[in-house]
């Protein structure tokens, strides 16, 4: 069963829920995810519990529900009103009415207390009444589900005995500050939410459907099938994940992969679902339905993350428990020792303890690093960085080094002409001309760049005959007459003649880093001339490697290639290397530099699984394949080298937020808990301690989305 939760402001009410929902019979595999409003659980077949048993329970919490009906869909459920009002201004909220209809009943007391002095406590005492019914209530459910210390509870005590005791004005206040600080924990939720709630407004409701004859028709884009055609015009969205069969155009992919530049994408261009086009009508075919689109894939990711407590989130609920406890004991201590012991005033040292009682509730402290890790993961998101839960982005900022793929990783992954050579009197163009000939009936990424460079050379290409390939040697071809090959250095000295210039000029290329292929014709064993290629490194290499360095992390290339490429690679990077590994030979080494520090290995995601998955934090480039996103504990979607420095950036900006939250909570109800002994501070105080605490604290977690990268 899936249920959509609406009103959790912090994370303490998701152990509320789960408490009350385990004490169930039937009920089993509870799992709630704050941040997605999400709530999972098995319902065991023949059970006495029904769905409306588990709804009912819930509703008594304070909580609206929505059983959802299945993937995607959505079907309202009595009892789910306003609670989390994010799509409502707060005032139209439940809190927020009821935080305006208090403050009208306290404004009206103040001004009774003015006019008829003797008639204003009466009017307190409604206030007090009225406003803490509905937290009464819902800590009499709470204690019943097996939650006796809730902050209601203790709230509701601390205010009802404040009122016994005559001190009606203040408890007034405690009901009322309560209420603001619980509407400003639930605007604080919503905007932690806003990051998924985004997401899902990117996909367009509707699409535009072509029929077989060409006609068009506008059909809702979630009923969209994998071998839909679909018409996608200048300033629209794009319904479903695709590959474009018709036109051409430049799309703004920010809004799913964080790219700011717009990207051409032409007739077999893939297309992402919420993508924008921007200039030329597209014809697409659905190649992902809406519940498989590479949004929904994301929501899916982004959802599974925050639902994943970070280590230090674990530790400190476990902190929590231990903590209420010892402070209502303290409270308890505070009311009864001064009085018995040392003959104190019973009406003084029990307002103190009521005030301890509210000092007590660990809310701030317990929502101190999921919110800040919700967060974070937002951020992340944003800017095309996928992070699979709260564990992977602490470790990341604690990383010593980075373990980088280079085919793919740190290079394009596109071999490209660096060099032609002429060994003849022929021009460099008819050395292109002659190779691109030859290669043109070959599928080999080296043959795919020389036919790229002589295409964007605007170079006419002869045609080749009777073509054919010796396996890991050369390519075979007649051209205008001539049996030519484009072979390796190695095969071309044994069918041609190589003179030691020639060998010279090969060396010197191949120390560069470079793929060296031989043009030459075999009937008169003559070299032709040679044409280099390299993997050239990414654009954002260099500066993401640097960035690396700059901030502690030790970069190393791990690559199958040979030594002379992986040196030229690493030297123009300033990075270490090894190179010449075979996959089991990056597994040894990951694990021998996990002795000494915390280990990340970025890679593809495919080939480099094994490495990925024995790294502390494996990081998979071009994450928006499927693979991808599910090896590695994180996924950049733009394959940029600099978002692994970001990542890490983000990481420790996020703990640092983390370790601001658990100060602050700590440290302001340590001072308050000292003042309310002393008598220094009153019940008042006692709530912005708590309540004002866990909204600041969620303030302090939000500045993360506002984090820019360099």
């Amino acid at each position: 069963m899936q249920f959509h939760i609406k009103g959790m402001d912090c994370a303490s009410c998701v152990s509320k829920i789960e408490t009350a929902l385990a004490r169930m019979s039937g009920v089993s595999g509870v799992s709630l995810n704050f941040a997605a409003e999400k709530l999972e659980l098995t319902l065991a077949p023949g059970s006495s519990t029904q769905v409306s048993d588990v709804e009912k329970v819930i509703r008594g919490l304070g909580f609206g529900v929505v059983a959802l009906a299945g993937p995607g869909t959505v079907s309202r459920a009595d009892g789910c009103n306003d609670a989390a009002g994010q799509d409502q201004r707060w005032w139209q909220t439940t809190r927020g009415r009821q935080v305006v209809g208090l403050g009208i009943l306290m404004g009206a007391a103040y001004l009774m207390a003015i006019l008829f002095p003797g008639y204003g406590s009466w009017v307190f005492t409604v206030a007090v009444l009225a406003g803490v019914f509905p937290f009464a209530r819902r800590a009499l459910a709470l204690a019943r589900s097996g939650t006796p210390f809730s902050i209601e509870m203790l709230m509701s005590v601390a205010a009802l005995g404040a009122l016994l005791i005559g001190e009606a004005e203040e408890a007034a206040a405690v009901v009322f500050l309560f209420s603001v600080g619980e509407l400003l924990e639930s605007v604080a939720a919503s905007r932690a939410r806003a990051g998924i709630n985004a997401l899902v407004a990117l996909v367009p409701k509707t699409a535009v459907l072509l029929d077989a004859e060409g006609g068009q028709r506008d059909v809702p884009a979630a009923s969209l099938s994998v071998g839909d055609h679909v018409l996608v015009r200048p300033g629209d969205r794009v319904p479903a994940d695709g590959m474009i069969i018709q036109g051409a155009s430049s799309l703004d992919e920010s809004p799913v992969t964080g790219e700011s530049i717009p990207l051409a994408r032409s007739v077999g261009g893939h297309v992402f679902a919420g993508s924008v086009n921007i200039d030329r009508v597209l014809h697409v075919r659905v190649e992902k339905t809406a519940a498989d689109n590479t949004i929904a894939r994301i929501i899916h990711l982004v959802e599974q993350a925050q639902a994943t407590k970070a280590p230090t989130a674990r530790f400190i609920e476990r902190f929590s428990r231990y903590y209420t406890p010892a402070v209502m004991a303290l409270a308890a201590l505070i009311v009864m020792v001064p009085p018995l012991a040392m003959a104190g005033d019973w009406q003084t040292w029990l307002y103190r303890g009521l005030a301890l009682l509210l000092i007590a509730c660990p809310c701030a402290l317990v929502l101190s690093t999921p919110a800040a890790i919700a967060s974070g993961l937002a951020v992340a998101t944003r800017r095309g960085l996928l992070i699979k839960g709260g564990n992977a982005l602490e470790t990341i900022g604690r990383v010593g080094t980075i373990a980088f793929d280079k085919t793919g990783t740190l290079t394009q992954g596109q071999p490209r002409v660096t060099d032609i050579v002429s060994l003849t009197d022929d021009s460099q163009d008819a050395i292109l001309a002659l190779a691109a000939s030859v290669e043109s009936g070959s599928n080999h990424p080296l043959a795919h760049a020389i036919l790229r460079r002589a295409g964007s050379a605007n170079i006419r290409i002869p045609v080749a005959t009777q073509a054919f390939v010796s396996a890991g040697k050369a390519v075979h071809a007649s051209v205008s007459g001539r049996a030519l090959a484009v072979g390796s250095p190695v095969y071309a000295d044994q069918q041609a003649v190589l003179l030691p210039e020639h060998h010279a000029r090969i060396k010197t290329l191949q120390n560069d880093g470079k793929t060296v292929s031989v043009l030459f014709d075999e009937q008169a064993r003559k070299a032709l001339g040679l044409v280099a290629l390299q993997d050239e490194p990414r654009e954002d290499a260099q500066a993401g490697i640097a960035r690396l360095q700059s901030m502690g992390v030790r970069p190393v290339m791990l690559t199958g290639d040979n030594s002379r490429t992986a040196r030229a690679i690493a030297g123009q990077l300033g990075m270490d290397w090894e190179a010449e590994l075979l996959p089991e030979d990056k597994l040894s080494l990951i694990n021998k530099m996990k002795r000494d520090a915390k280990v990340a290995m970025v890679g593809d995601g495919i080939n480099d699984a094994p490495a990925l998955a024995a790294a502390d934090v494996g990081i998979a480039m071009g994450g928006g394949t499927d693979v991808a996103m599910e090896t590695a504990d994180a996924a950049l979607l733009n394959s940029r080298v600099t978002d692994v420095a970001h990542l890490v950036a983000l990481s420790r900006a996020t703990m640092a937020n983390i370790h601001q939250n658990v100060v602050f909570a700590l440290g302001l109800k340590g001072i308050f808990l000292v003042t309310t002994v002393l008598g220094v501070t009153g019940l008042w105080i006692a709530v912005l301690a708590d309540t004002g605490a866990t909204a600041l604290v969620t303030l302090n977690a939000l500045r993360l989305l506002r984090k820019k990268f360099d």
